[in-house]
């Protein structure tokens, strides 16, 4: 599987336009593999990549239901919140960054080198300064909190530019983006909600996200 992600002369909105005729140019991916340790509720995930010269766009749509955002804290657990993920690396000689963005709009992003667990954590990782995370420009469709949990059928989006200088700043010059092959997964999870579930576009083994062999190609179209 691979993804093409097509280049745009206008950049989006940031307002979450899932429909607009910007939006509109990208291919849609879908989220379809579930871990089996998921609760019946299986919301639909789907997402959508565009790219200028200065910066890469990505839109998640969820519909969703048992819906919750209580972590706002930079680099706090949101992962345990109703959450989008785009776990993306740029070459083979890279690591690769885990943007983890929960429905309220706040994130947890690691550059991760190595992903072996020691000690309960990962082998080779840094924690996005507040400086760079600030570059990037997150719209999220709900409240920065949502609590208590919306238990009715809900449709929420979330939506991230992340300028390539961000990626430079850890990983080097990357060059022009135009016609690169890089790899990432997308994933979609809810850990302590009342009916968690756990979600992936490229398929992994066993329970982990972190597994960057598993990751698929994105394609930089010229």
């Amino acid at each position: 599987m691979e993804y093409q992600i097509r280049k745009t002369a206008i950049p989006p909105a940031m307002r979450g336009e899932w429909d607009s005729a910007v939006w509109q140019q990208a291919e849609t991916g879908e989220l379809t593999h579930f871990l089996p340790r998921s609760s019946e509720h299986h919301p639909r995930v789907r997402f959508r990549l565009l790219y200028d010269e200065q910066a890469l766009y990505v839109i998640f749509r969820v519909e969703d239901q048992y819906v919750r955002s209580v972590v706002t804290a930079l680099h706090g657990p949101v992962c345990t919140d109703s959450c989008t993920e785009f776990f993306v690396q740029p070459g083979s000689d890279t690591g690769y960054i885990n943007f983890e963005v929960n429905c309220g709009g706040s994130m947890l992003a690691y550059y991760i080198e190595d992903c072996t667990i020691v000690n309960g954590d990962f082998k080779k990782r840094t924690a996005l300064a507040s400086e760079d995370a600030a570059l990037m420009q997150i719209y999220h469709s709900m409240p920065e909190v949502v609590k208590p949990e919306i238990t009715t059928p809900v449709t929420w989006v979330n939506e991230l530019r992340i300028p390539f200088v961000l990626f430079e700043k850890y990983m080097g010059p990357l060059g022009t983006p135009d016609g690169q092959q890089w790899t990432a997964n997308f994933y979609k999870c809810a850990d302590a909600t009342s009916h968690p579930h756990w979600l992936t576009w490229a398929p992994v083994s066993g329970q982990n996200f972190h597994q960057p062999g598993y990751f698929a190609p994105i394609i930089f179209q010229k």
